[in-house]
């Protein structure tokens, strides 16, 4: 290896290093920060590593039945809505990566033209009252059925499958939905696995559309409570606490906003690799 080679090495894995470390502070320090002792999460002696060692705020935060029915909500709006945004991904994909499709052109100008102008929020609004999903779990995951980058990266990927497949198997008497399920599908555990990855994400972090059409806390997700914690756990509450003028509900309050934190995000943890893992060995 030449000098250049060796600097731009190093260059590069200093950057990655960086990058890694970046990254990887924030879930380090607010798992420090759930697990350690509460006067140290108090007084803010915790920045890397934990200090002392307590579970207090994850036995608070998962005896809580709200956070129960909460975690349970975000399950439902997951699994569904990421298996319903798939279905109707691949049904609009598959037709529209088809050459001879004569409609395509005008249908795909159509689907990205919403990427750059919409309703507004307004007029959706009150769609969704007009079609009664306010108040309803469905209005969660029928507005975001398709997403259109998602459509997009879909119907390409589907164009790259040798077309003689397809024919092959029309002669052999198979329809269409039968060339999807028992060749386009298994061919396309990529794509699946990458649509799973950005649908699942998107449903799991999503609270806004819950902010706006569901008024009843029974059927809101996990992201309304966590947000509704970080709201309560404000900076003048732990201030409070730091000059001994509140008890322990000020610190359980502290610590739980990190507990929730960990509970959020850590199906999105385990499931992140998951489907790179699914999604590389397909390839």
């Amino acid at each position: 290896m030449t000098v250049e080679d060796v600097v731009v090495d190093t260059i590069v894995y200093a950057g990655v290093a960086i990058a890694f470390v970046v990254t990887l502070y924030p879930f380090l320090f607010v798992l420090s920060m759930s697990i350690s002792d509460p006067v140290a999460v108090a007084r803010r002696e915790v920045f890397l590593l934990p200090k002392g060692f307590s579970l207090a705020a994850y036995r608070t935060v998962l005896s809580d039945p709200v956070v129960i029915r909460s975690y349970y909500n975000t399950l439902w709006y997951t699994a569904v809505g990421t298996a319903l945004n798939l279905v109707f991904t691949v049904m609009a994909a598959y037709p529209l990566s088809k050459r001879n499709f004569s409609a395509r052109g005008v249908l795909m100008f159509l689907i990205v033209f919403t990427m750059f102008f919409s309703g507004g929020l307004i007029p959706l609004f009150v769609l969704v009252v007009k079609l009664g999903l306010y108040g309803t779990r469905w209005a969660i995951v029928i507005p975001p059925l398709i997403a259109t980058f998602n459509l997009i990266i879909c119907r390409t990927f589907f164009q790259t499958l040798p077309e003689d497949l397809f024919e092959s198997a029309r002669i052999e008497g198979a329809g269409e939905w039968r060339i999807v399920w028992k060749i386009v599908l298994p061919l396309s555990k990529p794509i699946v696995a990458v649509l799973v990855l950005f649908y699942g994400i998107a449903h799991w972090n999503s609270f806004f559309p819950a902010l706006l059409y569901l008024p009843k806390a029974d059927l809101q997700p996990i992201q309304i409570y966590l947000r509704r914690v970080l709201i309560q756990a404000s900076p003048e509450a732990v201030q409070q606490f730091e000059t001994g003028e509140a008890g322990e509900g000020i610190m359980a309050m502290v610590q739980i906003k990190f507990a929730v934190m960990i509970v959020a995000m850590l199906p999105i943890l385990l499931l992140y690799p998951s489907c790179r893992s699914t999604s590389s060995r397909a390839c």
